[in-house]
Order: C-alpha cells, then structure tokens, then sequence
C-alpha cells in the first residue's frame, strides 16, 4: 500500500512540473504571464498614441515583445517618429523601443 501510495505521488508530482514547464518563458518564447503583460502594454501605447492629437490620424502598428515595443508605419515628419518614441517610452514598463518609423 506504501508503495502504490508513493508512485502516485511521483506521478502526480511529474505531472506537476511537467505542467509548470510548459509555462515557462524559453528564450524565443514568451510564458503566459510575459505574453498577458506585453498584450497590455501594446493596448497602453496604442491609446497614448491615439491620445495625442499630432499622431492619432497616423498609421502607427505597435507590437510587444518582452516589454520591447516596436513601432511601424508611416508617419508625415520626423518630428512624428520622434513623438511617437517619446510617447510609447512614456508608457509603464516599456524596456525599451524599437522606432522603425518610416516618413512618406
């Protein structure tokens, strides 16, 4: 009875880590928790970018990656790249941005 009460144990208990892995952040991955925090940030910047009445008519693509914002799209000045940069830097737990704003 021991025995049978000990490799249930071990099976659920690899289960258990099995489990938590596969959560998990891996280098080229993002766990559950990084991806939700990058979702909010990306929605955050996004409405500071439309808040500003210079940039909203613009079309700006925001992504997130690990607290990385990248921006892309078209803007009309450089004075708008700059802008933009400024306004996603701004933003709560942004690491860093990555400005690929092009002017047309």
């Amino acid at each position: 009875m021991k025995k049978l009460s000990r490799i249930i144990g071990l099976i659920a208990s690899f289960a258990l880590i099995t489990a938590l892995m596969a959560c998990a952040a891996t280098p080229k991955h993002e766990s559950t928790g990084e991806y939700v925090n990058d979702s909010v940030i990306t929605t955050k910047v996004k409405a500071a970018i439309f808040e500003d009445e210079t940039l909203k008519l613009l079309q700006i693509s925001v992504k997130t990656y690990q607290g990385t914002v990248q921006l892309t799209g078209f803007v009309n000045s450089d004075q708008s790249v700059t802008k933009a940069g400024e306004v996603a830097r701004s933003v709560k737990n942004v690491t860093s941005v990555k400005n690929d704003l092009l002017v047309k």
